[in-house]
């Protein structure tokens, strides 16, 4: 079984069923559903998940969180995981977060829509549409 870290660009995807990419990220969470993957997340995701959320659904957001927190395994943000990232030749510090919470924690692999973001990494990083061809 895959253990797979979701960036925080596939959850959303998912939770304001973004058009052209809903329905994959509705298969990703579905295979989760149904315990053929094991999908992992950041405590950031949760956050910056939420922030998004509540500009359109209010506090709604929270209870859309609680139900997908289901689905996933929430992952801390640590001391360690934030030196490294600070320390990382990446553009944006938060998928530097995204990718070391993902390494430290040994997972197989990162799924996100944005792979520029994550170039000359050592951890696969692969789209949705690459791995559900998989």
């Amino acid at each position: 079984m895959d253990n797979i870290f979701v960036d925080t660009n596939i959850v959303l995807d998912l939770l304001q069923k973004r058009e052209g990419f809903y329905e994959d990220a509705q298969k990703l969470f579905t295979l989760a559903d149904t315990k053929q993957v094991n999908l992992f997340i950041s405590a950031l995701s949760i956050a910056n998940t939420h922030y998004i959320l509540f500009k359109h659904l209010k506090m709604e957001a929270r209870k859309v969180l609680a139900s997908f927190k289901t689905l996933v395994t929430i992952l801390p943000l640590n001391d360690h995981i934030l030196s490294m990232s600070f320390a990382a030749d990446f553009t944006d510090f938060e998928d530097a977060i995204q990718y070391y919470t993902a390494s430290e924690n040994n997972l197989e692999m990162i799924i996100t829509r944005n792979k520029k973001d994550f170039k000359n990494q050592i951890l696969p990083i692969l789209t949705l549409k690459e791995y559900l061809k998989q």
